[in-house]
């Protein structure tokens, strides 16, 4: 009987390790007007399928889905949503050079491919079928982060927006009747390539169009707080970048906060 007994609590003790979330993460094929592209998906197997979830958007640096922006991904998993990062190259096109880097950003910025790319992006994440369509979010670093903008310029339907030191666009008049969502910028205070000049254009035209929005400042903080690869870039000769880690941490605590209102999670 005290076997039994002993037994029985061992079994109560690990069921919650055997039951333990474990994220799940899948490179997804799909394609956008006959471009092949390669995503990555990342979701929480002790949640879904069993119910439907928030869905984050995670759009990549100039650099290209890469090793960081996949960790970020598993990430959003980590915190229970169903988290894809859109190849908005082809083909899964990574770089490491910058000269490279901003010759594949020059080829949508600023151009209708690169919201018809994150449209294609939005689509295939809303097809795992794993989402809750009305809890979608899309966040985004340098790059990524000025993508997330142009896509929720066009009126898609995203509860949110999260960017990281991203390129400010401003926002499009008429906008503020399109879009319903939220928007969180998490901005370097000394960030050189999207200088006070650019900050004060967005917020000219977010006031203008009435948008729900926070603008965060980090101080000290420069272009690619985030990412702890940015002081490789930088020794590499690409100025005006710079990890932070205190930034980058807090930067994401905020997006978690953020994400708390938005999802009610």
């Amino acid at each position: 009987m005290i076997m039994k007994t002993i037994w029985i609590l061992l079994g109560a003790f690990m069921l919650p390790l055997v039951m333990q979330a474990k994220v799940v993460t899948e490179a997804v094929t799909y394609e956008q007007n006959g471009t092949p592209l390669q995503g990555y998906l990342a979701y929480d197997d002790s949640v879904v399928p069993d119910q439907k979830v928030p869905g984050v958007l995670i759009f990549h640096e100039w650099w290209g889905l890469n090793d960081y922006v996949k960790g970020r991904t598993r990430q959003l998993a980590e915190i229970r949503c169903v988290a894809f990062a859109p190849d908005m190259y082809g083909g899964g096109q990574t770089t490491t050079d910058p000269k490279e880097a901003r010759e594949l950003a020059s080829k949508l910025y600023g151009k209708p491919l690169l919201t018809e790319r994150a449209q294609a992006g939005l689509d295939q994440l809303l097809k795992t079928g794993l989402v809750d369509d009305k809890k979608v979010a899309s966040i985004g670093f340098c790059f990524g982060g000025t993508t997330s903008l142009a896509l929720a310029y066009t009126g898609a339907p995203l509860a949110g927006v999260v960017t990281f030191h991203a390129g400010l666009i401003p926002v499009p008049f008429g906008v503020g009747q399109k879009t319903k969502a939220k928007f969180l910028i998490l901005h370097g205070a000394l960030d050189p390539l999207a200088p006070k000049r650019s900050v004060d254009e967005f917020l000219t035209s977010a006031n203008n169009e009435k948008l729900d929005y926070q603008f965060v400042l980090y101080s000290g903080a420069v272009h690619a707080f985030s990412n702890p690869d940015a002081d490789k870039a930088k020794a590499a000769g690409l100025n005006g970048v710079g990890y932070n880690p205190e930034a980058a941490k807090r930067s994401w605590d905020q997006m978690k906060v953020f994400f708390g209102e938005l999802f009610g999670k």
